[in-house]
Formats: structure tokens, C-alpha cells, sequence
């Protein structure tokens, strides 16, 4: 694979000063040329049904971070958007025959897909170099004196550009995240639920906080697309489940394999979620959101869950609160907001409705609480909803736009007809 990698092959001028604007010339708090993600998968009580543990299978753990960097590319005679560099890491833990197995598959992928070796660890190929390093316990095992099951070593392999520097605080990333634990869902109170947003008129003014659900409206691809491109999760078939397992045998794990035999035709999907989230517009949800924030109803900046910015190109101040660096990020609620409006996020994984309802606040949600799989609705309940908030059980834009009409905001026809 060489870098760097088209992922649009043209941009026109207004692709540009969106580019300029909003991902490399703007200050965020984190960089959003930066596309990350991290999933660690344990096995435990918790989450038996999706892990498979039991007292006689318990102790696997597979971890996945990727970190990728895009920039324009002037090369050609048309700026292209193009994958700068690559860190992608993969850690798995298993009984010590599976990861000796998958070692020596590793080593036949490598052969396979005309890596040159380099040393004992290392191997290359154009633009990338491979390590590929065994632990009967790994370092960051013995560092927060965790237990290696008997019997029990890991695997790590990192994929990473030549020129690519990165930090010991982003390697450690997922490793603070493990320490963390599983999550603890939320014990689900009584909320009420509503036809439309009429209440949230007696809470005025309110803050927003989104997830990935306006984003699905745009065309923006659901998380669970991540879940498959890393092979995180087992969803190779049409087969509708509330729960989907965890990929934590060798066997199963085909990430690895793909990037050493085709690591160039793996990074088109790879790069999808971003190449698809760059060419997305703003809604009418993001429309309606900016009118009623000119109109004064709605203060404060944007909570935003997403990386595509939608909310910023509508022309809205957003704070992005999906952080790895930061389990419970500081969330700046508006002094004057009565009311927080939560839209399109399923669970509330960053504590800032909580927060919200410490501090008074009343919460209302917008949310479908299902989701059309394989042509078929899945219900998909919102996860902590308590007693006193509210629940709209609709989709965004019409939602939002039914609330500017009932206060009086006007939203550009072509805007509330997108």
C-alpha cells in the first residue's frame, strides 16, 4: 500500500474551503483530520451472551485502535482528499495452541502478501511496515497487574506508515480504556412519551445534545459499519438479532489477514465511514437546530457525539464529547439552558444528561427507538431515560421542524423540505 491514498479522487472548490474551514483550519478539541476508534472485547459475566463466557470459557480479550490522518493532496492537477498515514493495532489474548496457530498464519499472510522482512519482529511493504509481537504476558498486563488466564499468551500486530509518528499516549489509549472496565448500562426509569415537542416550549431556553441518529438521516453510515469493516462483531449474514457476538477467536479474526494479503483494497473500506461522512450535507435537523438557535430558543453549543461536523457546516458551535482521552469530558452547559434535547443518541455513555438533570434540567429525547435492519424493523429502546424526561418517538426533521413551527421560527423552504 502506498501513501497517500485517494479517497476522493477530485474536489471541487467548495470541498476545499470545506476541508479548509471546518477539518484542518479550524481548532476543535481534537484534530478532526484525525478519524480514531477503539473497541476492546473481554469476556465477563456482563456481557456473556455476546462474549460466550461461561466458567469454562472466560479469560479471551481482543483489542482493536485505529488512528488514521487525511489531508489534501495538491500533486495532481485537481486537489484530492487522500489517507495521509495509518496506525491500526490488534492485540488478541487467547489459550496459547490458538495464538501459536494464528501466529504462524500470520507469518504465512505475510509471506503470502510479498511483505519483505526486515528483522525479526518487522516486516514491509510500500508505504507500510508490520510488527508482529508475541507475549506469554503482555507488558501492559503486567503494568495494571492483571492476571494472564493459565495457559493463556497474546498476539500483538501493528500496522503503521513509515513516517507516521505516534505518541505513547495514543498507544496507551486503549489500554486506559480496558482499565476502565465493561460499561454499566443504565437502569431505564419512566419517562412519558409525547406526539411532538410541545412541552419543551415551557423550558425555554434549551441545549442539544446529538448522536449518530441526524447523522443516519444524511447518509452517514450507522456505527455498526465500523463494527463489520473491523471485524469486531459477527455480522456476515442477514440474520436480525438484538445482540451480535463478540469476534474474539483467532479464527474468526479475518482484520489481520485482509490488511496483509490487500492492505490497498482493505483501505477502501477502511476509509469509508470518513470519505462518506465529508461528503454529507446538513439536514433539515441541522437546519431547524441552526434557526432556533438565531431565534434564541436554543443556547449554547451543539453536544455533539459525531465526527463529520454536520452541525458546524449548518453554521452551529459544536463541543465533540466522543473521547478516548477523556472518560467523562467537561461538557460546557449553558447558565441560562432549562432543558436538554437529546437527538438521535441511544445511551448516555459520556454522563452529560445526568449532569444535565443534576443540574435541574429537564431532558427530552427525539429518538425512533428502532432501527430498519436487512428490511426489517428491530426495536431499539432508548437505554436511560428517567422518570420526568420525555420521549418523541419520531424521527428528527420533521420533529424539529414541527417545534419551529409551534414557536414561530421560520426554516428556508428548501431547507425543511431536504
Amino acid at each position: 500500500m502506498f501513501l497517500p491514498y485517494p479517497v476522493i479522487e477530485q474536489l471541487d472548490d467548495a470541498q476545499v474551503a470545506t476541508w479548509e474551514k471546518h477539518f484542518a483550519g479550524a481548532k476543535h478539541e481534537r484534530p478532526r483530520a484525525i478519524e480514531e476508534g477503539i473497541w476492546r472485547r473481554t469476556q465477563d459475566p456482563a456481557n456473556s451472551i455476546q462474549s460466550g463466557w461461561s466458567e469454562d470459557e472466560q479469560g479471551r480479550r481482543r483489542i482493536v485502535h485505529y488512528r488514521y490522518r487525511y489531508d489534501l493532496d495538491y500533486t495532481f492537477p485537481v486537489p484530492r482528499l487522500v489517507l495521509a498515514d495509518l496506525y491500526l493495532y490488534t492485540s488478541v489474548l487467547g489459550p496459547k495452541a490458538e495464538i501459536d496457530e494464528y501466529r504462524s498464519n500470520v507469518r504465512f499472510w505475510l509471506i503470502e502478501g510479498g511483505w519483505r522482512q526486515v528483522d525479526d519482529a518487522m516486516w514491509s511493504k510500500g508505504d507500510l511496515r508490520v510488527t508482529v509481537t508475541p507475549h506469554d504476558t503482555h507488558p501492559q498486563d503486567e503494568r495494571a497487574s492483571r492476571q494472564t488466564p493459565p495457559g493463556f499468551c497474546s498476539l500483538d500486530v501493528v500496522f503503521l506508515s513509515e513516517d507516521f509518528e505516534v505518541t505513547r499516549n495514543v498507544r496507551q489509549m486503549p489500554w486506559n480504556v480496558l482499565a476502565g472496565g465493561i460499561r454499566i448500562k443504565d437502569e431505564r426509569g419512566n419517562p412519558t412519551y409525547a406526539d411532538d415537542l410541545s412541552e419543551l416550549k415551557n423550558f425555554l431556553p434549551f441545549q442539544v445534545e446529538i448522536g449518530c441518529g441526524t447523522s443516519v438521516e444524511a447518509g452517514v453510515p450507522p456505527l455498526h459499519f465500523l463494527h463489520q469493516a473491523y471485524r469486531v462483531t459477527e455480522r456476515t449474514d442477514n440474520v436480525m438479532k438484538q445482540t451480535h457476538p463478540f469476534v474474539l477467536s483467532p479464527k474468526k479474526d479475518t482484520l489481520v489477514r485482509e490488511m496483509l494479503l490487500d492492505a490497498t483494497a482493505k483501505a477502501d473500506e477502511l476509509t469509508t465511514m470518513f470519505r462518506v461522512s465529508f461528503l454529507a450535507e446538513p439536514t433539515a435537523a441541522h437546519h431547524a437546530l441552526k434557526a432556533l438557535h438565531d431565534a434564541g430558543h436554543f443556547v449554547g453549543p451543539v453536544l455533539q457525539h459525531n465526527f463529520d461536523l454536520l452541525a458546524a457546516r449548518a453554521g452551529l458551535e459544536e463541543c465533540f464529547v466522543r473521547r478516548y482521552d477523556q472518560k467523562i469530558p467537561p461538557v460546557p452547559f449553558h447558565p441560562e439552558a432549562k432543558a436538554l434535547l437529546v437527538v438521535g443518541l441511544h445511551a448516555d455513555r459520556r454522563s452529560v444528561e445526568k449532569r444535565a438533570r443534576e443540574r435541574g434540567m429537564k431532558v427530552f429525547y427525539v429518538d425512533t427507538e428502532g432501527l430498519e435492519e436487512f428490511g426489517k424493523y428491530m426495536p431499539y429502546p432508548l437505554e436511560g431515560p428517567q422518570d420526568g424526561d420525555v420521549i418523541v418517538k419520531a424521527e428528527a426533521i420533521p420533529t424539529l421542524i414541527e417545534l419551529c413551527h409551534q414557536l414561530g421560527v421560520n426554516v428556508p423552504v428548501t431547507q425543511a423540505a431536504a
